[in-house]
């Protein structure tokens, strides 16, 4: 992807610049969403404009809360669009419980890492492959390990492109966007629950408490990544 095509996504709007991708990318281009209301906002501009050449992906981990199936299926009904799911290895999570128990992972991060592993990790890869374009939610000022990102960037890991249309988007401007298109979010976001994730890893955050205390609260706030986004 050449310099041009970069002017061109950085002075696009959101709408405009999955338009663009889609329009100007031959090769095949992913969107992971999780169901937050980042990828809501992102979910919306996908499927409000009918784009059928970007694939909409989700990672069903098992353990994730009813809240959060229930905007999946809200978000299906009010759009018509397809999401394509991918679970984990059945075998592997019968091996890794029947080891380990049912939550080992508030034992040790290397537990936690590996059920992250099993049951997100590697069904991601499932859902990248072939791809050279993955779309994400994230933002700059989620996590510090996320201040450095730029909106478009070459993942080595993965050896894609890596397009974060919302990067540089504050928590007001994302709640403004679903407000402003009747999106359907997740109701966990309006009791204090910012970053949503499996349920036994996700809490609710305090006042002045950081945007990613409410994921594996028992760690230490250098480790909290899961492995999706290096």
């Amino acid at each position: 992807m050449n310099s041009p095509v970069l002017e061109n996504l950085a002075n696009l709007s959101l709408e405009e610049s999955l338009r663009f991708l889609a329009e100007n990318f031959e090769e095949k281009i992913v969107f992971s969403t999780s169901f937050g209301i980042e990828d809501q906002v992102i979910s919306h501009a996908i499927f409000s404009q009918k784009i059928k050449n970007i694939e909409v992906f989700t990672l069903d981990t098992g353990r994730l809360f009813p809240e959060t199936y229930a905007v999946w299926d809200k978000t299906l009904l009010q759009y018509g669009g397809k999401i394509k799911c991918y679970y984990p290895n059945a075998d592997a999570i019968e091996n890794f419980v029947n080891e380990n128990g049912i939550n080992p992972f508030y034992t040790s991060v290397a537990l936690r890492k590996e059920c992250c592993s099993i049951r997100k990790v590697v069904p991601l890869q499932k859902g990248l492959q072939g791809a050279k374009v993955w779309i994400t939610g994230l933002r700059a000022e989620q996590s510090d390990n996320r201040n450095s990102l730029e909106m478009l960037q070459w993942d080595e890991q993965q050896q894609l492109f890596k397009y974060n249309p919302l990067l540089h988007w504050t928590t007001e401007d994302v709640m403004d966007y679903l407000k402003k298109n009747a999106v359907p979010y997740n109701t966990l976001h309006d009791q204090g629950f910012i970053s949503i994730g499996c349920a036994p890893c996700t809490r609710a955050i305090k006042a002045g408490e950081n945007f990613r205390a409410g994921r594996w609260w028992w760690e230490d706030n250098s480790k909290k990544e899961c492995g999706l986004h290096k």
